[in-house]
């Protein structure tokens, strides 16, 4: 009941409110995935030119164990390069047909490097470690049949 002097008070500016909360509550989220999509893209651009720096590297390398080497540095540098700091890196070679002698006249490479990409914001949940995304890349790299022999002197 109301008495003589009372006004009645409408909804006035309250879908304004209402509004601005609900786009609120729906901007952040969406944000969120924008970045998250972004920092995983990002993610797969340096594990896709690490993995082709490293083969790379492997195969100009003169020995294998140099190879070895000279890939992790390679792949390190091309995840540094595209902001992925401190991020997990696995390389692993394969040669084929010569498994025990990558730089043999007709052999191939394939490098494979594996990392992962934590999402931006989240925590870590129950013990389990943050939530992460896990990235992979190959590489093949033949090395020609052609190659220089050291000490060799050409035939007249």
């Amino acid at each position: 009941m109301r008495g003589r002097g009372d006004r009645e008070r409408g909804e006035e500016g309250s879908a304004l409110v209402e509004l601005t909360w609900l786009g609120v509550l729906l901007l952040i989220p969406l944000v969120w995935i924008v970045v998250s999509v972004f920092e995983v893209q990002r993610g797969a651009f340096a594990v896709s030119g690490a993995a082709r720096a490293a083969g790379r590297a492997y195969a100009l390398a003169p020995d294998d164990a140099e190879g070895r080497r000279r890939a992790e540095a390679a792949a390190r540098q091309a995840l540094a390069d595209q902001g992925v700091h401190g991020a997990p890196l696995s390389v692993t070679i394969r040669c084929t047909p010569y498994p025990r002698d990558c730089h043999s006249g007709t052999s191939v490479i394939t490098v494979r490097v594996a990392s992962r990409v934590d999402l931006p914001l989240l925590p870590d949940f129950l013990g389990g470690g943050a939530p992460s995304f896990a990235l992979d890349a190959s590489h093949t790299v033949p090395i020609g049949q052609f190659q220089e022999v050291s000490g060799a002197t050409p035939q007249d």
